[in-house]
């Protein structure tokens, strides 16, 4: 084994020399992500925020059709402003997030006591929009209850009689677990991270070796094939593990300086998360390390490898690709299929649920017999003597 710790300590010093490779594998994948995640839901959240607590203005068409409906809604906080010459093109243009419009004949029929419409306009192509015609369609709602109460009271009955039944909701989620929707890219950009960080070291140690002609000199010594593969995805597993819990580590801070208390959640993502998270993903960093070699290996130059590669960093998005699209419960299949479980018990860890030491054994042990399954297709290909000979 001490040839393989050679090429081990190689692989890795020449690594290190390398800056532009150590800036990808270490500081891109790792920190990028987080960072960019944070700010996006930072921003997110503090704009959503915004748009909730400013005054609602709302342009009504009508309005001295519905003084009673206007009055009241002035009383609860609504900016009655003068109808807009053209409703439909004011939303267009984003000038107002929504319009009411009070129909002529909305007093005549509210003095008979028959039902009155009136209209909401918006636009549903506009995100800013939604939140004031949800404000407003629920003021409206809530006045005709009140005016329903108030009609039922005057012919003697009691208001009740148009509730039988009554609906109370209680959120048994944790504010832990309704952060969750906010993780659905979590396991995605760790999974991403530990690709990112071995992917070129693994190029460079198989096909740029092989461009470079070094490769050939190396197998020359007399270390076996296999203590030299074992030294290369030791560097390579290495590299992927690193990128990988500085991922972590990076999101452990980001998460510090996200409002998510104003929304009524929080994310508990202290070191023991942390290290269960680092633990679950270290035979998937392997694996990983483990097939990026295997392709290299039938690159024939660096580029080519590279862009092999590339084309595979979207296997880790077809679990959470798949999750997002279609949540599912963990099942018991889940927690045996790699690259799967590590999506699903990430998830679960961060929502603060209670992972199984069955499960946690389940997906660490498939995925560490399907990395050894590809060490030992890396090693048979490099016992192939085409590998050392450049194109």
């Amino acid at each position: 084994m001490s040839a393989a710790i050679t090429v081990f300590l190689k692989e890795v010093t020449e690594n290190l020399r390398d800056r532009k490779t150590v800036f990808n594998a270490l500081v891109m994948g790792p920190l990028l992500g987080p960072l960019f995640f944070a700010m996006m839901m930072s921003f997110v959240i503090s704009r959503q925020l915004d748009i909730a607590e400013k005054p609602l203005k709302v342009p009504v068409v009508g309005a001295e059709h519905a003084p009673g409906l206007v009055g009241w809604l002035e009383r609860q906080g609504v900016q009655v402003e003068p109808a807009p010459f053209d409703p439909e093109e004011a939303l267009r243009r984003r000038e107002s997030e929504a319009v009411l419009v009070v129909p002529a004949d909305f007093g005549t029929r509210w003095r008979a006591g028959e039902t009155a419409q009136v209209q909401v306009l918006q636009d549903s192509s506009h995100q800013d929009g939604r939140g004031p015609v949800r404000r407003l369609t629920g003021l409206l709602e809530s006045y005709s209850r009140q005016q329903a109460a108030l009609r039922v009271s005057a012919r003697g009955m009691h208001p009740s009689l148009l509730s039988p039944v009554a609906v109370a909701e209680r959120d048994i989620a944790s504010t832990q677990q309704r952060a969750g929707q906010l993780l659905g890219f979590l396991p995605y950009l760790l999974v991403l991270g530990a690709f990112l960080g071995g992917m070129y070291l693994a190029i460079d140690t198989t096909a740029g070796e092989r461009e470079r002609q070094s490769l050939e000199p190396l197998l020359a010594n007399p270390a076996s094939r296999a203590e030299i593969v074992l030294g290369k995805l030791g560097a390579t597993f290495g590299f992927a593990m690193v990128s990988m819990m500085l991922s972590l580590v990076a999101f452990t801070f980001a998460f510090r300086y996200m409002p998510l208390d104003q929304l009524g959640m929080k994310v508990d993502f202290g070191a023991a998360l942390v290290l269960r998270a680092g633990l679950l993903m270290v035979p998937l960093a392997l694996a990983f390390a483990a097939l990026q070699t295997v392709v290299a290996a039938y690159a024939k130059s660096y580029r080519e490898a590279q862009t092999y590669l590339s084309l595979l960093m979207l296997l880790p998005m077809i679990p959470s690709v798949l999750l997002m699209v279609s949540p599912m419960q963990g099942e018991t299949w889940m927690s045996a299929t790699p690259l799967l479980s590590q999506n699903v018990l990430i998830m679960a860890l961060a929502r603060g649920e209670a992972v199984s030491l069955a499960d946690f054994a389940l997906s660490f042990g498939c995925t560490l017999a399907l990395a050894i399954g590809l060490v030992w297709v890396a090693v048979r290909i490099y016992h192939r003597e085409q590998l050392a000979v450049s194109a």
